[in-house]
């Protein structure tokens, strides 16, 4: 076997699983004498015949069928280190199109990526910040290549992996009544002013859905905002919110109030089906992952946050 060299390897295997020279060398693009020429040399250092050579047809022999999952292995380990040697070569440039929503731009995405970015200084970063339902075009579009998403998300192109589950707190300024309370009900939301986000984002359909099961139609001190201004805007006074607990920062001008009926929701990565993930995009996702599974990262957020399994 120490003479067998890979291209006659493909063309045995090609063959077996075309049945047929003319069509396994129409597949190979190469001429048909080449690999009838290519296994007959095959079957010499072996010393036994692989096909049984019938007219217009071919079929394997006891050896052919012993030789085919073999060879198959042989061409996908090679197939497989070749792809590993390429992506290797690949982190050494490139460039990965990244999409989150406005709170984990926030909060995960700057120190996941300065740890990618130190890792691999190489590969060009590109950041979208927007809406799970603009980074769902974006993939679709080939701008993105991973986006963090709100989960569940059913789109047949997109493949989605769970990340973490957070809950929806009450952002209020601290000299606000409801900043005393362990936790506040939706209920009390009815006749307290919203600094609410603008249309389109996840966190306003989740709030008025909310509201609504309650039985109440919500006040907006005002509406409209991105995540920072709805933030501000809430430190400020001008009214309450309903942010992720993930933005809220302990020592900070708001406090997160938790609700007595939590509201939850799940973050994921979503990526193409179609599209293998490069290696660039997997180690982007280990450093996401690598952490939020560190300790001091885990100790400085509030309650109500589950890290999910890989």
């Amino acid at each position: 076997m120490a003479d067998v060299e890979l291209h006659q390897l493909r063309y045995f295997v090609t063959v077996a699983e075309r049945r047929h020279f003319t069509r396994a060398a129409r597949d190979l693009r190469i001429a048909q004498p080449s690999v009838s020429r290519a296994i007959r040399v095959l079957e010499e250092e072996l010393g036994t015949p692989l096909f049984h050579r019938m007219k217009g047809n071919i079929a394997l022999t006891a050896a052919g069928e012993v030789l085919l999952p073999w060879a198959r292995r042989v061409l996908a380990d090679v197939d497989g280190a070749s792809l590993e040697v390429r992506e290797l070569a690949d982190l050494r440039r490139g460039r990965l199109a990244v999409g989150a929503t406005p709170s984990l731009t926030t909060t995960v995405l700057p120190p996941a990526l300065t740890r990618f970015h130190q890792s691999f200084p190489a590969i060009d970063l590109v950041l979208h910040e927007a809406g799970s339902r603009d980074l769902v075009l974006e993939l679709e579009q080939g701008v993105l290549d991973i986006a963090l998403v709100i989960l569940p998300l059913r789109h047949e192109m997109l493949e989605t992996t769970p990340l973490l589950r957070e809950e929806l707190v009450v952002a209020v300024p601290q000299t606000h009544p409801f900043a005393a309370r362990k936790t506040v009900s939706i209920g009390d939301l009815r006749g307290a002013p919203l600094v609410m986000f603008r249309d389109g984002y996840d966190l306003r359909a989740a709030t008025l859905a909310a509201c609504r099961r309650a039985g109440f139609e919500p006040s907006f001190a005002l509406e409209g905002a991105e995540m920072d201004g709805v933030l501000r805007l809430t430190a400020a006074g001008l009214g309450v919110a309903v942010v992720p607990s993930l933005v809220i920062d302990p020592g900070g001008a708001l406090r997160a109030v938790r609700l007595v009926e939590p509201i939850t929701r799940t973050i994921g990565f979503a990526n193409r089906r179609d599209r293998r993930l490069s290696r660039a995009g997997r180690e982007f996702v280990d450093a996401v992952r690598g952490l939020l599974r560190g300790r001091d990262w885990l100790r400085s957020r509030p309650p109500g946050l589950q890290v999910l399994a890989d």
